[in-house]
């Protein structure tokens, strides 16, 4: 598996692996980043401010397999949102999610973020064990939660 910053060209195949993920997890639903009104055009949103944003993807035999990105979150001091976290079916269970999370926690440090935050839901019970796994710690719900549906969260000093 390589990694690599996203491109346009990604956008599409990216698009289509977080909601196939989605609703193979009945979260095909409003509230959820199925609904994401920039989900088609991730890297318009990820490459306009690299300051405070960015995603990697993973690509596989050249072809996109996956990605996380991070962005600043304003109800925390000094911190980023891991967003986005998807593989494709083809590729899960193999430690390239627990990779991803590990670039993306040194791209928020790189960035100067202290903390960073996520977002899930209790149908995604393979990624909640991974992100308790990497050391993320339960909070209570932060009253500007976007994703109305999800109902996990938590946070992890840097």
């Amino acid at each position: 598996m390589e990694y690599r910053e996203i491109r346009k060209s990604d956008d599409a195949a990216l698009a289509a692996i977080i909601r196939q993920n989605l609703k193979a997890s009945a979260l095909d639903i409003p509230g959820t980043a199925y609904f994401d009104s920039h989900l088609d055009h991730l890297s318009d949103y990820y490459l306009n401010d690299r300051l405070k944003r960015f995603y990697y993807i993973a690509v596989e035999n050249e072809e996109v397999a996956g990605g996380v990105g991070l962005a600043e979150v304003e109800f925390f001091d000094d911190c980023a949102e891991l967003q986005k976290l998807y593989l494709a079916d083809c590729v899960k269970g193999h430690g390239y999610g627990y990779r991803l999370i590990e670039l993306i926690e040194d791209k928020a440090r790189e960035l100067g973020y202290k903390k960073i935050y996520l977002e899930t839901h209790t149908n995604l019970e393979c990624a909640i064990h991974m992100y308790e796994k990497c050391g993320y710690k339960a909070v209570e719900k932060p009253d500007a939660v976007v994703h109305a549906t999800m109902n996990r969260f938590y946070l992890k000093n840097l």
